[in-house]
């Protein structure tokens, strides 16, 4: 197991220099800079901006510098926590990104744990009562989460919640604890307001996994082991549940590695129609303004996120199966 575990590390090490290296080039893609933005931005409101100007500012930020300097500087930075400054917002990146990090974090677990519970049970069902009414229904169900976008998810709850309740749904806090500090009456409020994203951010993963457990289950349940099992008089739940199902899981856990990083900055439509304060609508502005260190920093965040999710599947499929460990 060690040894497996050293390798899934190594090779995710690698993963995010590899990251790191991709983000920094995918941002210096488009043409011009920040200060080419800010110009055009200027110009727009009738200001003149003279080329000493400009040029000054690109000595400010560091971008009169090479690339290969300014991509090891960047990667410095963030190997010591300092996420860099935001050349849009005069601030520092750590600081846009303190709480709108942890609440987006927050929701993408909260969402994968209720994809879990909540698909896992209805695959089973569907496999073991198959072609009945209640695997009928689910399957029907499942096809519409899949099929239904996600920001028409989030566009039919606020609707819903404004013409039925007259209150909006959107936002993770009330408006007396937005900008309050956190205690047990924030949290709560949070907690209260956590379950329409979630739903609506977890439909289709759920529709997707309870397919993919049922597709997975009824494989396994054919094979000729539980056959001889059946023959040996083991009960059919306790045959079901010790055997069949640990196997038919591993699909399931590799979904986790996928799922993570697409909440983490996937959903920035759904983060905007239900104004929620997480990194999608920030990394969103962020590309439009040409800020380099904040899109860098969220962009590299979510590749880390992605890695330390298949990490996190990886050791999860080795103890469900002894057979992935020892290869």
């Amino acid at each position: 197991m060690w040894v497996f575990l050293a390798k899934r590390i190594g090779i995710g090490l690698i993963t995010i220099w590899a990251l790191s290296l991709f983000s920094f080039i995918l941002i210096q893609l488009p043409k011009g800079d920040y200060v080419t933005s800010e110009m055009i931005a200027l110009q727009m409101e009738g200001e003149n901006v003279t080329d000493e100007e400009l040029e000054n500012l690109r000595i400010y930020f560091g971008l009169d510098k090479p690339v290969h300097m300014q991509y090891l500087s960047w990667i410095g930075n963030m190997m010591r926590g300092n996420l860099g400054y935001s050349y849009a917002q005069r601030t520092p990146v750590n600081d846009i990104l303190g709480q709108r990090l942890l609440l987006t974090v927050l929701y993408a677990a909260a969402t994968i744990v209720f994809i879990w519970v909540v698909a896992i049970p209805i695959g089973i069902l569907s496999a073991v009562r198959q072609y009945s009414f209640a695997d009928y229904s689910f399957t029907t169900l499942g096809f519409i989460g899949v099929a239904v976008p996600d920001f028409l998810l989030a566009l039919l709850f606020l609707w819903l919640g404004f013409v039925f309740f007259g209150v909006s749904m959107g936002g993770l806090f009330s408006p007396e604890f937005v900008d309050a500090p956190w205690n047990l009456a924030r949290i709560w409020d949070l907690t209260k307001h956590l379950f329409i994203p979630i739903i609506v951010l977890g439909t289709s993963g759920t529709a997707s996994l309870i397919r993919i457990v049922r597709a997975n289950l009824l494989d396994e349940l054919h094979k000729p082991y539980v056959v001889a099992a059946r023959a040996r008089g083991l009960r059919e739940w306790r045959l079901i549940i010790k055997y069949p199902v640990r196997l038919a899981l591993n699909p399931a856990v590799s979904l986790t590695a996928y799922i993570f990083p697409f909440l983490i900055s996937g959903s920035v439509i759904v983060s905007v129609v239900l104004s929620l304060p997480t990194i999608g609508p920030t990394l969103l502005q962020s590309l439009l303004e040409q800020d380099l260190q904040l899109a860098g920093a969220i962009i590299f965040l979510a590749g880390v996120m992605t890695v330390v999710g298949t990490l996190i599947s990886d050791i999860l499929l080795g103890l469900l199966d002894p057979r992935i460990r020892q290869a």
